[in-house]
């Protein structure tokens, strides 16, 4: 029997989570808020194909800087969640089986989907 003497509270805030828990915590924070923002952008689409009012309304709406920054945010979730789950399956089908490819892998997904987000954020503005 081991008598390591362990804490009775975990401090949270002590503990230096490596790259890829990172990417794995933003890849469910990214399927968050695709989920909880659905609805908003399931209502884009139909006003956009509604009529010619209500998609110059939509074009109005999306001319405020604060909504630019909500899809550019939107966009960073989709291309993230993206990146990160093709990162997942090819974990499951043992493609990725080192710890230094898990590694570089999170880094490729951070730095393409930040890519990405840049590149069609500055393509859509």
């Amino acid at each position: 029997m081991m008598n390591k003497k362990r804490p009775k509270h975990l401090a949270l805030h002590k503990i230096k989570l490596p790259l890829p828990g990172f990417v794995s915590i933003l890849h469910r924070v990214s399927g968050l808020l695709l989920f909880f923002f659905l609805p908003l952008l399931l209502w884009m689409l139909q006003a956009s194909i509604r009529s010619i009012e209500t998609y110059t309304q939509l074009v109005e709406i999306l001319q405020h800087p604060f909504s630019k920054l909500l899809v550019l945010g939107l966009l960073w979730a989709f291309f993230h969640h993206f990146c990160a789950g093709l990162r997942y399956l090819a974990l499951d089908l043992h493609m990725l089986s080192g710890l230094a490819q898990a590694r570089a892998s999170s880094k490729w997904v951070l730095g393409i989907s930040l890519l990405l987000t840049v590149l069609t954020g500055g393509w859509l503005c």
